[in-house]
Order: structure tokens, then C-alpha cells, then sequence
């Protein structure tokens, strides 16, 4: 091509939205995730890993030292409490101090924590809660800073994915080595734990740099926090050639009441999530060995959700479904709870197990993000933080509500099926609910 034909740089046209995300979609995550975004979703793995580890044999090494069988459920209780609980105030820090410092809170205080849980007597009471309430910075930080990262390439949806990739990689591997390390003393997984998290902490600390978040305070601050033309919108969005004139697009009464009532309806949706989610952990167990007549049953269910996890969400969410609006994404997730508890009723034995484990699976691979994704992308700008920890907050709220519930019908219903068309209805209603979120982001 000649000089006198050749397109000037600042006339060639830019790529469209579709083009973009199109091309988008041909280059996986990772290779788009910068060198910090990458310490994170490795951060994300290594704690889920020392998590896992931890928990499952908190209680067996309290009983070990003499503690009480009911004072050790209030405290396992008080982990969950302070982890979920101090959500909103993760969040607030979040947006206040930045999430960079809130990730080295979070380090500070689980090493604390573990420190605490190693010296025992007095100081274990605080050390749980120290582990708790770190555990809760370091997600809610380590999320906000992923999602900066990947609102720089318009790949919000395959970074929630990603990260929940990783952070279930730490699940199934954690108790795993929790077992094959107990036998050498609680204190060596402890030990493990306290020197990953002065690892990563250092290095996120003091060897990365958040080039995405650094760009991102550079600009106006009249700016979009997320980019205008993301490709996973909450809905269907306006042409660039908005025809409206400019008085049709000021707010109005009726707009105001979508923004206000958007965030309750999706707290309202967290808390039905959590409290139909925390069946698998409080009355699928019991009915597992009901169906089964085995007592290992509940961990074929929960080998066979953690495989299907794995090896699918990040690939569905990204590839298959990445056109759909994660409002529709909810909805679907909730319907196929609903089936999943419908295929109980039967009492076919292992076939209701298997055919209920399959939907129950999807159903959590499409909420639990696209629960995220709706808060980060109606968030008002610099109050992502306040978002998340508003979710982290329905959990505290529906987890033990579901459970407490959940069992209790169990028990009065002898385990009839009254308990699994309650819980049907119960998703059933979310979905509803789902529907009257807004279709635009505010």
C-alpha cells in the first residue's frame, strides 16, 4: 500500500464491541492475566488449600485437648461467624483504605490467627476469630483486585470463573493433604499455613504492582469504573448512536426506584442461594445414607460436584454461555435447583442421588458468579467493595437460617418428601425473584 492511500493511525476504525469480544473469547484468561493477577488467582488456590486443610480437623484436634463437644461447635460457629460476618466491613475497607492494604491486613491477621490457634488456652478464642476475619479481608481484597484486572480486558465473567476454578482446586486438594499431614501434628498444618500466607503476603506486598487499579485511579472522576462496552452486560445495552434525547435519558422516579430497589432484591436472592446451597452440607449427607444405605454416599456427591466443577465452569461460563446476561444465568441456576431437589422425590436410591448431583452442580456453578458479577457491575463506582460484602453478608444470614431449616423439617417430616418440595419452592421463588432484578446497570 502506497503512503498517499494508507489509512493515518487515528483514522483506522476501532474494533467494535462483538469484535472485541470475539476475539476475547479465543485467548483464554490466563494468558491476558498480567503477572500480579496471576499471584492472585495463585493466592486464591494456596489459602483455599491451607483452609482445607485447617477446617476439617479443627474440631478433631479441639476434642483432642479436652475441650467440650459443645463448646467446640461454638467455636467452629465463631470461625463462621467472624468469616462471613465481618463481610461488610471487609468491603467498607475495601473501598476505603484500597484493596491492596486490605490484602495485607488480611495476611496480617490469619498469621496472627494461626499463631494464636498454635499457643492455645486463652488465645484460641481470639485466634479463630483473627482467622475468620482475615480469611474475610483476603477474599473480598483478592476478589476486588481480580476484578480491576479483568475489567481492563472486558473479561469480568471468565475472571469469576477462573478465580472459582482456583479457589475450588483448594477444596478438593485441601483435606486431602490435611490427612496425609495430621498425623505428623496439627501444629505442622498450622505451621504450613502461616508460612504460606508470610510468602504470599510479602510478595504482594512489596514485589507487584497493580498496573490495572494504578490506571484506573489515573482517570476522571466522572469515569465508568468498568468499561462501557463490556461484553457480558446485565442487559441488553443501548447503541452507541443513542437515540434518546437528552432530557428522555436524565434519571426519573421510575429509574431511581430500579437502582434503589436492585441491591435488596439481590441480597434477597444471596440469602435464598446460601440457604438452599447449605442443604448439601446439613441434610444431603443424612439423605444420602437413606438412599443409599451408605454412609460414604455423601462423598461420591461431593467428589462427583467438585470433578464437574473443575473441569466445567470456567469453560461454560466463558465459551457457551458468555452471551448470556448473568440475570438469566441466576434464573437458570435456580430453576435447575429446583429440579435438582425434584429428582429426591422418587427415592430411587443411587439413580435420585446421581440425577439430583448433576443440576444441584450446575446450579452452583451458574449462581455463585453471576451473584458477583450482577454486584460488581451495578455497584455505584467505589463502592465494588461495599457489593461484595453485602453477598459475603446474605451467606452469614442464609447459610444457618438454610441449615437450621433444612434439618429441622428433616426431623419433623421423618424425612418425607414435604422436605424436598419445600425446598423446590423455595428455589422456585428465587427464580421469580430473579426476574425483577433490573436489566440495566445503574
Amino acid at each position: 500500500m502506497s503512503a498517499a492511500t494508507e489509512t493515518p493511525p487515528r483514522a483506522r476504525p476501532r474494533p467494535s464491541a462483538s469484535a472485541r469480544t470475539s476475539a476475547a473469547a479465543r485467548t483464554s484468561t490466563w494468558s491476558r492475566t498480567s503477572a500480579t493477577g496471576r499471584a492472585l488467582l495463585v493466592t486464591v488456590l494456596t489459602t483455599g488449600v491451607t483452609t482445607f486443610m485447617f477446617l476439617p480437623l479443627l474440631a478433631l484436634h479441639l476434642s483432642a485437648t479436652g475441650i467440650p463437644v459443645g463448646r467446640v461447635g461454638l467455636l467452629i460457629g465463631l470461625l463462621a461467624l467472624c468469616g462471613q460476618g465481618f463481610s461488610p466491613m471487609s468491603g467498607l475497607l475495601v473501598d476505603r483504605v484500597g484493596a491492596r492494604a486490605t490484602t495485607t491486613a488480611g495476611f496480617a491477621c490469619r498469621v496472627a490467627g494461626y499463631l494464636l490457634i498454635a499457643a492455645g488456652g486463652p488465645a484460641l478464642v481470639p485466634g479463630i476469630a483473627a482467622v475468620g476475619i482475615g480469611g474475610s479481608l483476603l477474599v473480598l481484597s483478592v476478589k476486588a483486585r481480580l476484578l480491576t484486572e479483568a475489567a481492563a480486558h472486558d473479561d469480568t465473567r471468565g475472571m469469576l470463573a477462573l478465580r472459582s476454578t482456583f479457589a475450588n482446586v483448594g477444596v478438593v486438594l485441601g483435606p486431602a493433604l490435611g490427612a496425609v499431614a495430621y498425623p505428623l501434628g496439627f501444629r505442622t498444618i498450622l505451621a504450613a499455613a502461616v508460612l504460606s500466607h508470610l510468602v504470599l503476603g510479602f510478595h504482594l506486598t512489596f514485589r507487584t504492582r497493580d498496573e490495572a487499579g494504578e490506571e484506573a485511579d489515573d482517570e476522571p472522576a466522572t469515569s465508568d469504573p468498568l468499561p462501557t462496552s463490556d461484553p457480558l452486560p446485565t442487559s441488553d445495552p443501548l447503541p452507541a448512536s443513542d437515540p434518546l434525547p437528552a432530557a428522555d435519558r436524565r434519571p426519573t422516579p421510575e429509574r431511581a426506584a430500579v437502582g434503589r430497589r436492585g441491591p435488596v432484591l439481590l441480597f434477597l436472592a444471596a440469602v435464598a442461594y446460601w440457604a438452599v446451597y447449605s442443604q448439601l452440607n446439613a441434610v444431603i449427607p443424612l439423605a444420602a445414607r437413606t438412599l443409599t444405605g451408605s454412609a460414604a454416599a455423601v462423598s461420591v456427591v461431593f467428589t462427583l460436584n467438585g470433578a464437574l466443577v473443575l473441569l466445567c465452569q470456567y469453560t461454560l461460563l466463558r465459551r457457551f454461555l458468555g452471551h448470556l446476561p448473568p440475570r438469566t444465568l441466576l434464573t437458570t441456576g435456580f430453576v435447575a435447583f429446583a429440579l435438582a431437589y425434584l429428582a429426591l422425590l422418587p427415592h430411587a436410591g443411587w439413580l435420585s442421588l446421581l440425577l439430583f448431583t448433576v443440576p444441584a452442580t450446575l446450579a452452583e456453578m451458574l449462581i455463585g458468579p453471576s451473584l458477583d458479577e450482577l454486584a460488581v457491575t451495578t455497584a455505584p463506582r467505589r463502592r465494588t467493595g461495599r457489593a461484595l460484602g453485602l453477598l459475603g453478608l446474605a451467606g452469614a444470614v442464609g447459610s444457618p437460617l438454610g441449615a437450621a431449616l433444612g434439618t429441622h423439617l428433616l426431623q419433623s417430616l421423618h424425612g418425607g418428601p414435604g422436605v424436598w418440595l419445600t425446598v423446590t419452592a423455595t428455589a422456585t421463588l428465587a427464580a421469580g425473584l430473579c426476574l425483577l432484578l433490573p436489566r440495566t446497570a445503574r
